[in-house]
C-alpha cells in the first residue's frame, strides 16, 4: 500500500505585534509565551539583546524583536510578552508588543515576502499570509536568530 502524501499542510501561526506590524510564527517553534521581564544585562551584546533570564533553570537570551527588525524599541507595558523560541542553540525570547490570535493556514497560501515590508527587511520573513482583514508576516525564526558580526550598534 502506497503512502498517501499530503500535498497541502496546515500550520498554526501564533500572531503578535512588533510595533504596528502583525507577524506570525509557527506554533510548533514556540516553547512558551510569558511576561517575565526581570533580566540580567549582557555586557557588550548587540543593542537588541536586552539580557538573559532564568526560566526554571534554563538561561534564555531575550531580544527586542522591534529593534532587531528595525521597528524601534518595544515599550514594556501590561501587554508586552516574551515568545520563547526553541532553536539548536537553546532557547531565545522574542520581546513583542502584544500577542494576537492563533491563525490556521495552509502552507501553500504563503506568498513570497516583499523585499521591504512595513520598513522591515524581507530576509527575516519566509513569506506573508493574507487574511480577509490583514497581512501577516511569517517570521523566519532561524534568520532572526542568526547573530551576525557588526550588529552591536543597531
Amino acid at each position: 500500500m502506497s503512502q498517501n502524501i499530503e500535498k497541502n499542510k496546515n500550520i498554526e501561526l501564533s500572531t503578535f505585534y512588533v510595533g504596528d506590524a502583525l507577524c506570525g510564527l509557527d506554533i510548533l517553534k514556540i516553547q512558551e509565551i510569558n511576561k517575565i521581564m526581570e533580566r540580567t544585562p549582557v555586557p557588550q551584546a548587540p543593542a537588541y539583546v536586552l539580557g538573559v533570564l532564568n526560566l526554571r533553570g534554563q538561561i534564555v537570551t531575550i531580544i527586542d524583536l522591534g529593534r532587531k527588525l528595525g521597528l524601534g524599541t518595544t515599550e514594556i507595558t501590561d501587554d508586552t510578552r516574551n515568545i520563547i523560541v526553541r532553536s539548536s542553540d537553546g532557547a531565545t525570547g522574542f520581546l513583542v508588543r502584544n500577542i494576537s490570535e492563533v491563525v490556521e493556514m495552509d502552507q501553500s497560501e504563503i506568498e513570497k515576502a516583499p523585499a521591504n515590508m512595513k520598513g522591515i527587511q524581507g530576509k527575516y520573513f519566509s513569506g506573508v499570509f493574507k487574511t480577509k482583514t490583514s497581512i501577516i508576516g511569517v517570521l523566519d525564526a532561524e534568520e532572526v536568530l542568526a547573530f551576525t558580526e557588526g550588529e552591536g550598534d543597531r
